[in-house]
This record gives structure tokens, C-alpha cells and sequence, in this order.
């Protein structure tokens, strides 16, 4: 990669735009530890309130490295090809179990051929699953096996465990005993949530990362894959009712990649060697990390 200087780079942008993304950053930071502490901490009184959020610290400090570390693959690549974009936007979410909705980059400039689009696309989701493994395979040992007991109103939420996860919780807890679960260690939770915001961003549909790495590794092909996957959506409404709201974002999205400027000047490329073996690796991460029903409401 070509020598990119953070700091040369950071003053490309307007005070405006820097400012924004900075509240942005800072308000997450807030939200996921307000998320963070409540899921330590089930209540709070203004004499504890600084020891609430501090307590908050442990997960949403993992979080905003693994998010960061998302959107920079995605940013310093962008810049590494000379390609426009903004600057990273976080989305701090209060009232949400999580604290956030994730964060994005929005590309401001055409992207001229399949390779610069696979190493953008390809950038961020690699960097958020390394580092969210990482924080797993540290932190889940911290975790406790307790034994479930629903509260009184019968009603309490579960978290759905996708493949690679369950591995590493069979590797360090062996199989759980009956209405026994793993309370997961802040930080370990981070990582499941790292899990979770790579495998939607890895859904192989319309300008999603995913998307990206499909159309950079099928061409056309990647029209009949999205069309597959965007339908295969509406039966996992039954399991869990937030792909709703996938399916509508995605439609108004769009399915289809739009073709890179190259192929429309008539030059078509195929990907390197490297290239595709990583883009079939990012594949099988997406199925290793992806679950139909990430939060189970048990009634």
C-alpha cells in the first residue's frame, strides 16, 4: 500500500465534516457504554452513575475498536486508490440492547474496475472479524455458565450463536448443561456483536460489502446470487423479525450492483489468484459467522 498518512488525510475534509463524525464517534462511545453498563448493571442512582458508565467501558471500548477498524479498511483503501469518500459516520442507537446501529463511509467518487472495488469491499469486513475474534478468543474465557431461570413476567431475551462462535464456546465450556447459558464477559459480547455487524455487512446483496466481493468475484453471475439471497430473507422473518427491515432497506438500495466504470467503457478484468482465494475465504467467514435469528425473544 502506498504511504497514507492519517493526518494528511484528516485534513482533507471540512471542519464541518470532521466535526460531525466526531460527535458521531464520541455520542457511540456514550451509547454503547450506556448499552454496556446496563447489561452489567440493572440499576443506578446519581451516586453510582459515573461507576454505571465507567462499568460500560468494557464493552463499548471493544466495540468501537472492532467498528473502526471496519470502516478505516474500508476508508484507508478507498484513499489508497484515490477514491473519494466520507469520512466514518457512527450511529449511536440509545434505546437499543446493542447501543448502536453500526457505522458507514459513503464512496463520492466512481469506482473504475473490479480490483479497487474487491479491496475496498473486501478491507473492512476482514479487519472486523480479526479483531473480533480476537476479543472472543480473550474475553470468552471470562465468562461465566449460570443457570437460566425466566423472570416472572416470562418474557427475556437470548442471543443466537452463529457457527465459529459456538465453536469457541464448545472449546472453552464444553456442552452446557441443561437451562444453564453463558453469560458472556463485555468484551466477549463486543465480539459477538463484531460477529453479527461483519455478517450483515457480508450479505452478498446490492452495494452491502458483500456485493461488492461477489459482483468483483462472479460478474454477472452476481445478479442471480443477490435475487437468491434477497429471497431467502423472507423466511427468516419467522425466526426473527428484524429482517424486515433488511429486506425494505435492501430493496430501496437495490439488489443489483451497479457495473464499475471500467466494464461500462466495454474492459472486463478477472481477479488475481490472491484475490479470489480471499474473496472465497470471505465467504466461508460469512457462513461462519452468519445466524438466521440473532436475538431469540423466549416467551
Amino acid at each position: 500500500m502506498q504511504n497514507l498518512k492519517i493526518s494528511e488525510i484528516w485534513n482533507e475534509y471540512t471542519p464541518k465534516e470532521k466535526t460531525i463524525s466526531l460527535i458521531l464517534f464520541f455520542s457511540t462511545i456514550l451509547s454503547c457504554s450506556f448499552a454496556g453498563a446496563t447489561y452489567q448493571i440493572k440499576t443506578v442512582s446519581i451516586n453510582t452513575l459515573i461507576k454505571f458508565f465507567a462499568s460500560g467501558l468494557y464493552y463499548s471500548i471493544p466495540l468501537i475498536i472492532i467498528l473502526l477498524s471496519h470502516e478505516l479498511g474500508h476508508f484507508l483503501m478507498a484513499h489508497k486508490y484515490k477514491i473519494m469518500c466520507t469520512l466514518p459516520y457512527f450511529i449511536p442507537l440509545p434505546i437499543s440492547i446493542l447501543g448502536t446501529m453500526g457505522a458507514f463511509i459513503k464512496i463520492k467518487s466512481p469506482i473504475y474496475t473490479k480490483k479497487s472495488l474487491f479491496d475496498i469491499g473486501v478491507a473492512g469486513p476482514i479487519a472486523g472479524f480479526i479483531l473480533s475474534t480476537i476479543f472472543i478468543i480473550i474475553f470468552l474465557p471470562y465468562s461465566t455458565v449460570q443457570k437460566v431461570s425466566p423472570p416472572a413476567s416470562g418474557l427475556y431475551i437470548t442471543l443466537g450463536e452463529p457457527l465459529l462462535f459456538k465453536i469457541f464456546s464448545w472449546i472453552y465450556f464444553g456442552n452446557l448443561p441443561q437451562n444453564t447459558d453463558i453469560i458472556l464477559h463485555p468484551a466477549a459480547l463486543a465480539g459477538w456483536v463484531g460477529y453479527l455487524v461483519t455478517a450483515l455487512n457480508l450479505i452478498p446483496i446490492g452495494q452491502l460489502d458483500g456485493g461488492h466481493i461477489i459482483y468483483a468475484l462472479f460478474g454477472k453471475k452476481h445478479k442471480l446470487i443477490a435475487y437468491i439471497v434477497y429471497f431467502s430473507l423472507f423466511p427468516m422473518v419467522y425466526f426473527f423479525q428484524g429482517w424486515i427491515a433488511w429486506i425494505i432497506i435492501l430493496l430501496i438500495l437495490g439488489i443489483k450492483h451497479p457495473p464499475v466504470i471500467a466494464e461500462t467503457m466495454g474492459i472486463y478484468e478477472e481477479l488475481d489468484k490472491k484475490r479470489k482465494i480471499l474473496g472465497y475465504i470471505t465467504i466461508i467467514i460469512f457462513f461462519l459467522i452468519f445466524t438466521p435469528q440473532p436475538i431469540r425473544i423466549n416467551l
